[in-house]
């Protein structure tokens, strides 16, 4: 059965090999820009997100710089990385960090939780001027609800 450090490094952009995930699967963003949610609920819900918005991404992302920190509890890991890559037609590499918090079960992701440098990762695709408008004094921020990794 693999552990939590083992599907980490078998996730993939915007997902992970879809027999990796739960069918009860929860995924939090809490950083995500105003407009697009925070949680998905089910795995089902997380790859009607996932597969569109993997298909339309400007460009292949990778990984690098990835850390690992393990925790006293045995199903939950805690990675820091960066996802980047080329952008199209130039030879320009742009790259965001990220933190994210992975628990697993019975060899599958139950929760996945993504800290994203929003900022970051809008100035490298092209979306600066969108997340700067979506910041207007109309537009307030939904913090969402706290949840805790407890399964």
């Amino acid at each position: 059965m693999p552990t939590p450090r083992e599907l980490f490094e078998s996730f993939q952009v915007f997902g992970a090999d879809e027999d990796l995930l739960a069918e009860d699967l929860v995924v939090e963003t809490p950083f995500a820009p105003p407009g697009r949610p925070r949680r998905w609920e089910g795995r089902d819900a997380w790859l009607a997100f996932a597969r569109p918005a993997r298909a339309t991404f400007p460009f292949e992302l990778r990984r690098r710089g990835v850390v690992v920190h393990e925790t006293p509890d045995p199903e939950v890991i805690v990675v820091e990385y960066e996802l980047g890559g080329a952008l199209p037609g130039t030879d320009h590499e742009a790259w965001a960090p990220f933190i994210g918090v992975l628990r697993a079960r019975d060899g599958k992701v139950v929760h996945w939780r993504e800290y994203q440098n929003a900022i970051a990762i809008a100035a490298a695709t092209g979306g600066l001027p969108d997340l700067l408008a979506s910041l207007g004094a109309g537009n307030a921020i939904d913090t969402g609800r706290r949840t805790e990794l407890t399964g």
